[in-house]
């Protein structure tokens, strides 16, 4: 198997699949409701909903980072708050985290493994090193919605 079929495969399990280290992003929202998403239990912190945007912000950061393009997001799209709190809104935002989890799985795997060790634009990281960072990036902030989830008193992963 190709290196970066093996990477595009753990995007994908960190995000919907068969995760090693316990429920993928999809599980550990597919429960979530849009008031629990945007509510803030643990003083300090981001919400679900916070967190669900950042990490679809920055995957797909790194989606356009290796195809080529010098990108930064803009600080309004770190840690988005909800414009608007209701189920559709959040429904979509789930949506648009496994849609670009999808994409970057695919363009890893488009990448070719002699890609790998190239410089990614505009960053002193590697293609390699940012798609492993990616799904490092999706499993730390996953971690994060677990124990929110459970600041919330409503369900445990």
């Amino acid at each position: 198997m190709r290196e970066t079929a093996r990477l595009a495969d753990q995007i994908r399990r960190a995000a919907a699949g068969d995760a090693w280290h316990g429920p993928p992003l999809a599980e550990l929202l597919d429960d979530v409701t849009a008031a629990e998403a945007a509510a803030h239990p643990v003083a300090g912190a981001h919400s679900i909903w916070e967190l669900v945007g950042h990490v679809t912000t920055w995957t797909n950061t790194v989606r356009l980072r290796l195809e080529g393009h010098a990108v930064e997001p803009d600080e309004s799209d770190n840690f988005p708050a909800p414009a608007a709190v209701a189920p559709a809104a959040w429904s979509a935002a789930c949506d648009a985290a496994l849609d670009a989890h999808e994409a970057l799985a695919r363009a890893v795997d488009a990448l070719g493994d002699d890609r790998l060790e190239a410089a990614v634009p505009g960053q002193r990281y590697t293609a390699y090193v940012m798609a492993h960072g990616a799904v490092q990036h999706t499993l730390y902030h996953a971690g994060q919605i677990a124990v929110l989830k459970r600041a919330l008193g409503t369900r445990a992963p």
